[in-house]
């Protein structure tokens, strides 16, 4: 497996309409192609892809897209995000983000996004806005205020096994609520 197998399978046209709006056809396709690299991954392996910055977007697609495609409704689906985090952090510092296209660094700072930690929100903020992503700009303020206001995401609550408190269960009776 390549970074570039990954990169053409996430950014061709046919799938870039399931990126937010993903089928279980599609969810059982990414686990039949990825999974066995996602768990090496998820191990450390393959650390050489961080040497360019395709390989840099890649690995966070692998470790940060990807297990919510192939363990949807599963605490897995979150298992690798803070190494993904990892990964664009040390890309971000290389400059690896300014090689890429837009629609590669969404995807590269969208760790931040996906993040519970409000310094990771405010960095994701930073990253879209000095970035001029304006799309992802406003998702990333989006998460920013799920966080800020309940410390977290509530919708990952019960998939984590984590109890809602009282105004986490209004809030996801909502229409406002954000169901991941």
């Amino acid at each position: 497996m390549t970074p570039q197998i990954l990169l053409d399978f996430w950014f061709s046209p046919a799938h870039e309409k399931c990126w937010f709006d993903s089928t279980p056809q599609f969810d059982q396709q990414i686990r039949d192609q990825f999974e066995k690299i996602w768990s090496a991954a998820k191990e450390g392996q393959p650390s050489d892809w961080e040497q360019s910055a395709d390989g840099a977007l890649a690995l966070v697609i692998l470790l940060d897209q990807l297990p919510l495609n192939m363990y949807r409704g599963l605490p897995e689906s979150f298992s690798t995000e803070a190494q993904a985090r990892e990964v664009a952090g040390r890309a971000i510092e290389r400059g690896f983000d300014t090689l890429l296209a837009d629609k590669g660094k969404a995807f590269l700072y969208m760790p931040f996004m996906h993040s519970e930690n409000m310094a990771d929100q405010d960095h994701s903020i930073a990253l879209y806005d000095a970035a001029k992503l304006n799309e992802g700009l406003k998702f990333a303020r989006h998460h920013r205020d799920i966080v800020h206001r309940f410390g977290r995401f509530p919708h990952r609550n019960a998939i984590l096994g984590r109890p809602n408190t009282p105004d986490e269960e209004i809030w996801l009776a909502s229409d406002e609520a954000f169901l991941g």
